[in-house]
């Protein structure tokens, strides 16, 4: 695989079972339709050009659905909702007819938009500090 795009894909797993029941539980008072990040990916971009050209990719192609825009790179949010960490978050679903036909084009997934000084943030030193940062809050 291209070595650069291997480092600007970040492939996570499935947001494991515990910590969804608990952001059930914490934040969504068990509504499990608001559970929208079980599935998730990020892509890394060197500049705010590079990520807003792929937001218009994305909103072009019609086979994605947008569900949800989070954008904690607008000025306006307050980033110690995120203990300063900031990216585009989007919801998704794919919705063609092989999706349909898989009964998984109402599923909605989460991509990741970050920039790379802020996915340079997220090691595992810096999840950790994350983790205590959202426990603290009862998210």
């Amino acid at each position: 695989a291209d070595g650069r795009l291997s480092r600007r894909v970040k492939r996570t797993q499935l947001k494991r079972a515990d910590r969804a029941i608990e952001k059930l539980i914490r934040s969504y008072q068990q509504e499990l339709g608001l559970l929208t990040d079980v599935s998730r990916e990020s892509l890394v971009f060197a500049t705010v050009q590079d990520l807003v050209a792929t937001l218009q990719i994305i909103a072009a192609d019609e086979d994605v659905q947008v569900v949800r825009v989070k954008n904690r790179l607008d000025p306006s949010y307050d980033a110690k909702a995120s203990a300063g960490y900031r990216d585009v978050a989007l919801n998704l679903q794919i919705v063609t007819p092989y999706t349909a036909e898989l009964g998984i084009d109402t599923h909605v997934c989460e991509l990741q938009l970050i920039l790379v000084r802020f996915a340079e943030l997220k090691s595992e030193e810096g999840h950790k500090r994350y983790v205590e940062f959202r426990n603290a809050r009862g998210e």
